[in-house]
């Protein structure tokens, strides 16, 4: 648990470091939109390749506790570039690809470790991803704390070497004494669940063809965000608004794991989405209605990554990477759609909907 909560802390300050690097240029400046998609492109939609290239490089051959240090000191020097780059005076598209693909490393490395590290739990997924929301939020709007950020940042990436390289934690990381090699294994102490143990669901994904599942799962990401950016938050305006908005995202995301581990998958994704579905397309003129539907959207994101997981159990990386380049293609078409009144809910309605069913079918598919 103390790695997790490092970690979640570190996913706030690069995401942090990251925006607010780019926004320090001023919102007038003509090439901040440029420097913004490509540093969207590179954060995101690199990380499915940086997790296969991970995952065949790190993991082949070792022990589990050297696999886990070595992803914590690639995310240590992540954090460093990231700090770095932040801070040097670089041009903003210099800037926007060395921080991007500073992001795109830490995320799928951090992301391993919490995946390896989970127990077979959701609960540690939605505590590394959600506070990444409030960072952004930070970035854009206080950018003129660059300097602490990157400084907080440079300090994180050092005790980060330092915590996955310490003798005394290794028994927290996987135990030295272990001599099996990662490839091919995937202990999970625990379940969503309680008639299944982690085990035996991880030997039935291993059994079944991953493919459709985990495109299926990737394909719930993308259509979530197309659905999400289609709505228009009138109310959206100031600070205060924004930071009650980030709150409300942060609390779903953090929540959504433990959520899962609880009740299970399906009935709590059934309920939050469909809500949420109605909530966000009829209702996002009402800033607590609007709070409510961003809450219940966003129980499901650590749960796509834990169902994304126990399908390709040996590829952490690539489950967490997939599931990320996924999010930004769905953002961007979501934005470019410009629908209005009932179009608008409709297509809504829709993307929640089918996100709905891939999850509901690749949970389907682990019983089999």
């Amino acid at each position: 648990m103390l790695i997790t909560v490092f970690n979640a802390i570190s996913h706030f300050l690069v995401d942090a470091a990251c925006v607010g690097a780019l926004f320090s240029f001023g919102t007038e400046a003509l090439a901040l939109s440029s420097a913004v998609i490509v540093y969207n492109t590179l954060a995101f939609s690199t990380q499915c390749l940086v997790g296969l290239l991970m995952d065949r490089v790190l993991r082949r051959g070792r022990t589990r506790s050297d696999y886990l240090m070595l992803c914590g000191t690639v995310q240590a020097a992540a954090m460093f570039v990231v700090a770095a780059a932040a801070l040097y005076p670089f041009g903003i598209m210099i800037k926007a690809v060395l921080i991007g693909l500073g992001n795109s490393v830490f995320h799928v490395a951090g992301g391993s470790v919490t995946l390896d590290r989970s127990g077979g739990k959701a609960a540690p997924l939605g505590i590394f991803v959600a506070p990444g929301a409030f960072g952004v939020t930070l970035g854009v709007l206080y950018p003129q704390i660059i300097d602490y950020i990157c400084a907080a940042l440079g300090i994180a990436a050092v005790a980060c070497f330092s915590i996955y390289r310490r003798s005394v934690f290794y028994k927290d990381l996987g135990g030295t004494a272990e001599k099996t090699t990662v490839a091919g294994q995937a202990s999970f102490k625990g379940s969503a669940d309680p008639s299944a143990s982690g085990n035996e669901l991880t030997r039935k994904a291993a059994k079944s063809d991953p493919i459709l599942p985990v495109a299926f799962l990737t394909f719930a990401v993308a259509v979530r965000a197309i659905g999400g950016s289609a709505a228009e938050f009138t109310w959206k305006t100031g600070a205060a608004a924004s930071l009650l908005l980030t709150l409300f995202v942060f609390l779903g995301k953090a929540l959504g794991g433990f959520v899962c581990d609880r009740l299970g998958v399906v009935k709590p994704a059934i309920a939050s989405i469909v809500v949420a579905a109605i909530l966000t397309a009829f209702f996002a003129w009402s800033m607590p209605l609007s709070f409510i539907g961003q809450l219940l959207i966003n129980l499901s994101m650590p749960v796509t990554l834990w169902l994304m997981y126990r399908h390709i159990p040996d590829y952490p990386g690539l489950a967490f990477g997939l599931a990320a380049s996924a999010l930004w293609p769905g953002a961007l078409i979501g934005g470019l759609i410009k629908l209005t009144g009932p179009l608008q809910s409709l297509l809504i309605i829709v993307c929640f909907l089918l996100g709905l069913g891939a999850i509901i079918y690749s949970e389907k598919v682990l019983r089999k």
